[in-house]
């Protein structure tokens, strides 16, 4: 879907949020959209992995919160499996490595910076949860627009 989120900013104004917090990319696309999934993670990707690797990604987004933690949880492990299992792209609250090799990967990446280190500790996540950061609400199953522009987050497909 062709999109720009400026338009979609001017035509649904009322009905969207606008991410106010810039995030950089670090994927090999830099425009994508698709269903929200929220993941709440405390420093470890464990739980992400798994859902990156086993499951269909339909062209959805994972919505990440680490809280800013300075740990990556995303590199090109992970993004080679969002991109063979579908998935259009992972926004995170929190650090990325890797970024030589996910630019290259037809997957859209934002995250607040880079981060050489990851977390070995083994921590639950929370899935399905709202989330809060950049002065929006991410919910599971609401919509994201990204483009080099900006984020864009809508309760209902936007056309």
């Amino acid at each position: 879907m062709e999109f720009s989120t400026a338009d979609l900013c001017d035509k649904y104004r009322s009905s969207v949020q606008v991410l106010a917090t810039p995030l950089k990319s670090y994927g090999g696309v830099n425009s994508f959209s698709g269903k929200i999934v929220t993941i709440e993670l405390n420093r470890n990707n464990h739980d992400l992995v798994r859902i990156l690797r086993d499951e269909k990604g339909e062209d959805r987004v994972a919505v990440v919160d680490v809280r800013k933690d300075f740990y990556a949880v995303v590199g090109d492990t992970l993004m080679g499996f969002a991109y063979k299992n579908g998935w259009a792209g992972i926004v995170i609250n929190g650090y990325v490595r890797d970024t030589s090799i996910t630019k290259s990967i037809p997957v859209g990446l934002l995250a607040v910076g880079t981060c050489p280190r990851k977390s070995f500790e083994i921590n639950r996540a929370r899935r399905g949860v709202d989330l809060e950061f950049g002065g929006v609400t991410f919910r599971d199953g609401e919509y994201i627009y990204i483009d080099e522009d900006g984020v864009v987050i809508s309760k209902d497909i936007l056309k």
